[in-house]
């Protein structure tokens, strides 16, 4: 069996970064625990094709809820009139831990939208830069970040 291999990419946030263009009817929030069970369920639909793992929903809910690094102004929360179609969950290390666009909002420039306002939310802490983690073989993945002027930085193995 062939080694699986993730790409730590950054995106240097000095200077003017694009602002972020959000499809029609669209609306932006924070994380919060009323959400949980919904924003875990999109969490499961985004990664099911083997690209992540989300553990059950209590265990989810408590790591992430408790975790030292976060903050519910830094996951942003997606919807349309349907309910929510995007989480973008960020960490006070710059770090974006996830990006999950739900399958019927893909391809109308969410995730991009997303991206670019978690930037601007880290440039606006000043931070220097943002990270992620993304399997090399997440091809769609990797050209949205590139195209938002993220670099790989180093790749590294998936443990197992």
């Amino acid at each position: 069996m062939s080694e699986t291999f993730c790409l730590l990419m950054r995106r240097d946030l000095g200077g003017e970064l694009p602002a972020a263009l959000w499809p029609a009817g669209i609306h932006l929030s924070e994380y919060r625990p009323a959400v949980a069970d919904v924003v875990h369920h999109l969490l499961c639909v985004g990664y099911q094709d083997g690209s992540g793992q989300v553990p059950a929903l209590d265990t989810w809910r408590a790591r992430f809820e408790t975790d030292a690094e976060y903050a519910p102004s830094l996951c942003l929360i997606a919807a349309d009139a349907q309910g929510i179609v995007g989480v973008a969950q960020g960490w006070t290390s710059a770090y974006l831990k996830d990006l999950v666009v739900h399958p019927r909002a893909q391809g109308q420039g969410l995730g991009r939208a997303l991206l670019l306002h978690s930037f601007k939310m880290f440039q606006q802490r000043r931070e220097r830069c943002m990270d992620l983690k993304v399997l090399e073989d997440n091809h769609r993945a990797r050209r949205l970040y590139e195209s938002a002027g993220m670099r790989v930085v180093c790749r590294e193995p998936v443990p197992t």
